[in-house]
């Protein structure tokens, strides 16, 4: 990773599906959150879930420095024309700050999926003929197997994978050769206690269980169906979250440095479904953002 695109991300970010909401009696606290995250020295906010391109104008509002990108605006949900056009319609002083996260979603929850490489293709050929188009610099793919970091390394700036592991990290890496951007996801449970820690990530992930672009990528990279059972196995969540007090979070985000990423973005999940303002300061003294 150049030193440019350093400085535009930083090493550690916030990734929250719970800032892209769309939602007026929690804009305020929102735009706040964003903010604070900024002062903290976090890198850049993700706007997680599947949000549209309008949803990261507050938080770039409500910021000065911080990079904003999607992670991920689904190619089914919002067309590339609009998402040109909604990136064209930012305030320019606003625009240099956000980048387009974009990834092919789930058959479950696309009406009209097929051939998600093709039409990743064809997005993205849309996105460089958009009357002011998006840059490769300005986009992001949500990249998991290996023709899709292709694809990440070839017309964006790099990859932004969900619920991977170290090892997987250091494969991607391969995958995508050195020099493109990889910003992988890792949810991490602030908590000392293993068993009410991993209870935390197993509500998480159940939600992805029924996916078959997770659970076949897990299976890929060495997993087996046992452990795709009953919840998740222990193994699991041990591997694809971070759990556990300040230390043990940041030994796991120096081992996704080591395997190769240039960025992490952590997504705090927490019992409750308030902003985890107290876990966002934590880690930002624990990992010296500040």
């Amino acid at each position: 990773m150049n030193h440019e695109t350093q400085q535009r991300f930083g090493r550690i970010g916030i990734w929250s599906s719970a800032l892209s909401k769309d939602d007026a009696a929690v804009s305020g606290e929102n735009r706040d959150a964003a903010a604070e995250l900024e002062e903290l020295g976090y890198g850049t906010i993700w706007l997680g879930g599947s949000p549209l391109v309008d949803r990261a104008a507050p938080i770039l509002e409500a910021t000065r420095r911080i990079t904003v990108a999607t992670g991920i605006t689904s190619i089914w949900q919002q067309s590339a024309a609009e998402a040109a056009a909604g990136i064209a319609a930012l305030d320019e002083r606003l625009r240099d700050r956000f980048v387009l996260g974009v990834g092919a979603s789930h058959e479950s929850l696309s009406p009209g999926y097929a051939r998600p490489y093709s039409a990743m293709v064809s997005y993205l050929d849309e996105l460089d003929r958009a009357p002011v188009p998006v840059p490769a610099g300005q986009r992001v793919l949500a990249a998991l197997g290996p023709r899709m970091l292709e694809l990440a390394a070839r017309r964006a700036i790099g990859a932004h994978p969900y619920l991977v592991t170290v090892e997987h990290v250091a494969q991607a890496r391969q995958e995508l050769g050195p020099d493109a951007f990889l910003a992988p996801e890792l949810g991490v449970v602030l908590d000392p206690d293993p068993a009410r820690g991993r209870q935390v990530a197993r509500q998480a992930i159940a939600y992805y269980l029924p996916l078959p672009n997770y659970t076949e990528n897990w299976l890929r990279r060495g997993f087996v169906e046992a452990d795709l059972a009953d919840g998740g196995s222990d193994h699991l969540l041990d591997e694809l979250y971070a759990v556990g007090d300040e230390d043990a979070i940041r030994a796991r985000v120096e081992d996704f440095f080591a395997a190769g990423a240039d960025h992490v973005a952590l997504q705090v999940l927490t019992a409750d479904d308030g902003l985890p303002h107290a876990e966002w300061r934590k880690l930002a003294s624990a990992l010296q953002l500040t």
